[in-house]
């Protein structure tokens, strides 16, 4: 509760606790001081109802409560008292202790830096190509894939519409290891403009996208394409002359069969009139660089195996 940028927020929500605890208290208190009646003979009275009826003769009893639960529930108003006191909770209140979420984990993380150092220095002296070679480092590099790539890019690396395959031989920023490094700690933001105004007309912007499609050699309508070759000129500054992209810019290559948001008319006619924007965090601060070391040796050898070496893979 430290993190209240108001201190009146902090004192109100003690004293709210602090009375509801106690109210609970005084109710207690009041359901204890009824107790069972009992008669001269030594034998209990009839017990009182409520008052309440059904089905003519069924009656509810105001009987007193038993005393174990009585019991209980005052050991549980006692424990609550104990542990806010202890632990803290009453507003920004931090506790006998002085425990919190925020310490826990910083003890938690310091022990790991302790066992675990060592060998991620050990990792961090070697270039990324040698980690890659590494079973060890590898498996390492998996988790940490798993627990921060895995969301957007799959758990197989192989992507999804709008997120990169990593496992083929296709970068839109280079795929050598020091430019998955920077990739990684600097992250990426990728934005392609609205171009349907700069192009033309609707039948422009349909030419355009057959044109496109041509210089992959995936299926078109040679014709439109041909039309459509003139007003290329307004993506050949990013993507250039000849569509193959630019890595300096993020461009993509337009000239091999793989497409991130889908290889036909329909998908390139609405990254034309609509643009195209993309974002990818930056880790650096959030993961160690020693860690991202090993992530991004694992993520070098997920497109230089041998099976992918000799090939890329077709995304569409």
């Amino acid at each position: 509760m430290a993190d209240f940028t108001n201190g009146w927020l902090g004192i109100l929500l003690g004293l709210v606790i602090a009375i509801s605890i106690f109210g609970c208290g005084i109710l207690l208190w009041s359901q204890s001081k009824m107790k069972v009646k009992v008669g001269a003979d030594g034998k209990p009275l009839p017990v009182e109802t409520t008052g309440h009826v059904w089905d003519g003769d069924l009656r509810e009893n105001n009987n007193p409560l038993p005393g174990w639960w009585m019991k209980l529930f005052y050991g549980t108003i006692i424990f609550s008292v104990a542990y806010l006191l202890l632990y803290g909770g009453f507003g920004s209140y931090n506790g006998l202790l002085g425990w919190s979420q925020e310490s826990e984990y910083k003890a938690e993380l310091q022990a790991g830096n302790e066992q675990y150092g060592p060998l991620f220095q050990k990792y961090m002296a070697m270039d990324i190509q040698t980690v890659a070679k590494d079973a060890q480092a590898m498996e390492i590099g998996e988790r940490l894939f798993l627990n921060t790539c895995a969301q957007c890019h799959g758990s197989d690396a192989q992507g999804v519409k709008g997120y990169p395959n990593l496992t083929d031989t296709d970068w839109l920023y280079g795929g050598d290891p020091q430019t998955i490094m920077t990739t990684l700690q600097e992250g990426r933001s990728g934005f392609m403009p609205p171009m349907a105004d700069a192009v033309g007309s609707a039948d422009d912007v349909l030419n355009l996208s057959h044109y496109v499609l041509s210089l992959s050699d995936t299926a078109h309508d040679a014709g439109k394409a041909q039309l459509g070759k003139a007003k290329f000129g307004a993506c050949s500054s990013c993507h250039g002359e000849d569509g193959k992209g630019m890595q300096a810019m993020g461009a993509p290559n337009l000239a091999d069969k793989i497409w991130l948001y889908g290889g036909n008319v329909e998908s390139i006619i609405e990254g034309v009139n609509k643009g195209r924007k993309n974002l990818m965090p930056a880790y650096k601060g959030i993961i160690d660089d020693d860690k991202l070391h090993i992530l991004a040796a694992y993520v070098w050898s997920l497109s230089n195996s041998p099976a992918n070496s000799a090939q890329t893979t077709t995304k569409q």
